[in-house]
């Protein structure tokens, strides 16, 4: 406890630099999808680096297709604890802008809450384990186990320049532990470590029936639609009990419901009234905690298909597009339930229709070990902050590039993070507590202290 108060004097003493610094990291539009965003992921990945210098860590960045990633790393030293922490720096875009109640780039606090864009998801946690970094080095001037930070720019785009350089840089990356700072905890008074998280998988799907959109009433009676075809294969994925009616879907599914893993603190009523949901879709015989954490789900993001301008336009249309995510759980292949979905659309579209499916990246479930050296530490971490016993959960999102890295890395994994369902990320006025950034620094600092014992 004594260091959780020399830690607390150093936050205290340093919160206005802090906040100053948590906001020039906020300003950059660092919108990774989009090209035209381009300069400032650069512009941000350099502030990232130069904070890391500063810090006193050697620092630099790997250049990927895309975005770079920025690199950090203390003086390392032999037979030393090496843990890896991971976290990013671009943002999910901000339409609808006209949802925002204020500019998604230039941060707001509003009831001790720091309202932007990024300021859950990522930058406020990745920025609140760098500040973490910066006290335990200006407190001891050395840290004794090795610390490395991997901080990437495409993570809400599939990591798909991290992916491409891992195995060049493995030896750059090589460590004994996985620390993810990119999630949350099921509620504000609740402490947890994220155990696991589902892969993902993403499709698109495109059904066609001719080689233009036809007028309704001279081809009315005749012509197949190809939006009537979608519709009714897209309405055959589920029974009435929610259950994905894919043959062979659910093989490799078998759900640990573990004493380890709590259920428990899930509250329906709140979430309803939280997001406004009025009916559910959770699987019978599951409470709402289990179908997203233990079973796979199925969901259509998107369909079009023919006219859906103003007014009207009485057409059949040509085409009718859908795209699709999979949630998966472990055990179950990407590569398999892809090519599960694929025969389901190929048997119950018409015959004759053509039928094109495009995969995007995909990954398998992720799953930590609780009796890990770092599920330890960060479970005495949690504890120790919040004053009471730390969860253990699961997550039922995913971060496709995390399965890779510990698959090339050899490494143990967990995830952690301070956010909350309520946090807006994705969505307009995303904001971040900054009570929860100085817990989620406390945290940080006392993981790595607990790691050097």
């Amino acid at each position: 406890m004594e260091n959780t108060s020399k830690l607390q004097l150093w936050y205290k003493n340093n919160k206005e630099k802090i906040i100053n610094d948590y906001f020039k990291f906020l300003q950059f539009q660092s919108v990774g999808t989009d090209p035209k965003y381009h300069s400032q992921m650069l512009n941000c990945a350099n502030w990232v680096m130069n904070y890391c210098k500063e810090m006193g860590l050697d620092s630099y960045l790997i250049e990927t297709p895309k975005h770079p990633i920025v690199f950090a790393k203390n003086s390392q030293k032999q037979n030393a604890h090496t843990i890896l922490i991971y976290g990013h720096y671009d943002v999910q875009p901000v339409d609808p802008i006209e949802l925002w109640d204020s500019d998604p780039f230039e941060p707001k606090v509003i009831d001790n809450k720091v309202y932007a864009r990024g300021a859950a998801d990522d930058k406020g946690q990745i920025f609140y384990a760098m500040v973490a970094i910066k006290a335990l080095l200006e407190m001891s001037a050395e840290i004794p186990i090795n610390i490395k930070l991997c901080i990437e720019g495409e993570e809400e785009s599939g990591s798909t320049g991290l992916s491409k350089i891992l195995e060049q840089e493995k030896q750059t990356f090589a460590c004994d532990s996985l620390l993810v700072v990119d999630v949350g905890i099921p509620n504000l008074n609740t402490p947890a470590i994220t155990l696991g998280a589902r892969g993902l998988i993403q499709m698109e799907v495109e059904i066609s029936n001719a080689k233009q959109d036809l007028h309704s009433g001279v081809h009315g009676g005749i012509a197949y639609s190809a939006n009537r075809a979608m519709t009714e294969v897209l309405s055959k994925l589920w029974d009435k009990n929610n259950h994905i009616q894919i043959p062979n879907f659910y093989d490799d599914v078998n759900p640990d419901f573990s004493q380890e893993i709590d259920t428990s603190s899930f509250d329906l009523q709140e979430y309803l009234k939280a997001f406004g949901v009025k009916v559910t879709a959770v699987e019978k015989n599951m409470s709402p905690q289990e179908a997203n954490w233990f079973l796979p789900s199925l969901e259509i993001n998107g369909i079009y298909g023919g006219y859906v301008g103003e007014g009207v336009k009485t057409i059949i249309p040509a085409s009718s597009h859908a795209k699709l995510s999979c949630r998966i759980v472990p055990n179950q292949s990407p590569e398999k339930v892809i090519q599960q979905i694929k025969n389901f659309f190929l048997d119950n579209i018409p015959k004759g229709m053509d039928l094109k499916i495009k995969t995007h990246a995909s990954s398998s479930a992720i799953v930590g070990n609780s009796k890990s050296k770092l599920a330890e530490a960060a479970i005495k971490a949690y504890s120790e902050t919040y004053n009471k016993e730390c969860k253990k959960i699961l997550t039922g999102s995913s971060i496709p590039i995390i399965w890779n890295m510990t698959q090339k890395l050899n490494c143990d994994v967990l995830l952690i993070g301070v956010g909350v369902a309520e946090d807006n990320i994705h969505s307009p006025n995303e904001y971040f507590g900054l009570d929860r950034f100085e817990k989620g620094f406390l945290i940080i600092s006392k993981i790595i202290n607990h790691l050097k014992n």
